[in-house]
């Protein structure tokens, strides 16, 4: 099984840290030969400041030569194509990750909506405001806000929490309530999703009460995991905080995320960070099997 490897700076996790190791194995099954398989793939560990991607193998067969670019929101994005006639692709990636701990902002910092009366960086945001895909600002998005907050937004991190307090406690965690193309719209409705739907909602509402907020896609290693669990991959927010950055925050655990986080992409939401999407020539059907381990590196 051919493999495209990309290492980059190793360095020892801080004494406060943790190294990760993640195995993403995404396989096609179809039910009659396929030709000319067009794929692309977003599984190579972002590197920043809470982040050092040590290490990344992708590994797939049949064997393909990939290639790489980065995208608008700066995921690194793998390209490869299949031509030849198969019945089968399989997608493996490989990383090892160190995590340090995420910068917090100093004691008793605020951040009124005010700060981003600046054009240049409203202008920088829009996206992160606006509608999007999965994310259409529906009217009741804009009720449930009122509910939770008021009319009035007084900080920019403060009321972000809260909206994402409001979502844990509302939705509830099914996972065959909803599908990948499931939109908030439809989660608004049924009040139940994975993880995927509780970020989804949580931008909705965010995005709704005017506060920067993008999707991000990673893992998330469980300590009291059962070794019966199935594992997946995981989805949570991260809120704009002007003359700080970016911060994270998850409403299906009710956390900020710590160390035990990987983040693999960032969008403006799940359609901009699609693990794997693309295209074949065929007929039939086509199974997919996604398997995910997600382990502390010894």
């Amino acid at each position: 099984m051919p493999d495209s490897t990309t290492p980059s700076a190793a360095e020892p996790a801080d004494a406060t840290g943790q190294r990760i190791r993640v195995r993403h194995l995404t396989r096609f099954c179809y039910n009659g030969p396929v030709t000319d398989s067009f794929n692309e793939v977003r599984l190579q560990p972002l590197s920043d400041d809470s982040q050092s991607c040590v290490r990344f193998t992708l590994n797939l067969a049949p064997a393909a030569n990939a290639r790489t670019y980065d995208d608008f929101h700066g995921n690194r994005v793998h390209y490869f194509d299949v031509t030849a006639p198969h019945e089968q692709l399989d997608i493996e990636a490989v990383s090892l990750v160190s995590t340090r701990p995420d910068r917090q902002p100093p004691p008793g910092a605020s951040f009124p909506p005010s700060l981003l009366d600046d054009p240049i960086l409203s202008a920088g945001c829009f996206d992160f405001l606006a509608a999007s895909s999965y994310v259409p600002l529906a009217v009741q998005l804009r009720h449930e806000v009122r509910q939770v907050i008021g009319d009035t937004v007084h900080d920019l991190w403060a009321d972000a929490v809260r909206l994402g307090e409001h979502v844990h406690t509302t939705l509830a965690y099914s996972p065959n309530a909803t599908k990948v193309n499931t939109r908030v719209v439809d989660v608004l409705e049924s009040r139940s999703g994975v993880c995927q739907d509780f970020a989804h909602l949580m931008l909705g509402l965010c995005r709704s009460a005017g506060i920067p907020a993008r999707y991000v896609s990673g893992y998330f290693l469980n300590p009291t995991r059962r070794s019966e669990e199935i594992e997946a991959s995981h989805a949570w927010v991260e809120i704009l905080l002007p003359g700080f950055g970016w911060r994270g925050y998850d409403p299906t655990h009710r956390r900020v995320p710590g160390t035990n986080y990987v983040k693999l992409a960032r969008g403006r939401d799940y359609g901009d960070i699609r693990p794997v999407s693309g295209t074949f020539r065929g007929r039939g059907t086509r199974e997919m099997i996604v398997e995910v381990q997600v382990r502390a590196a010894e």
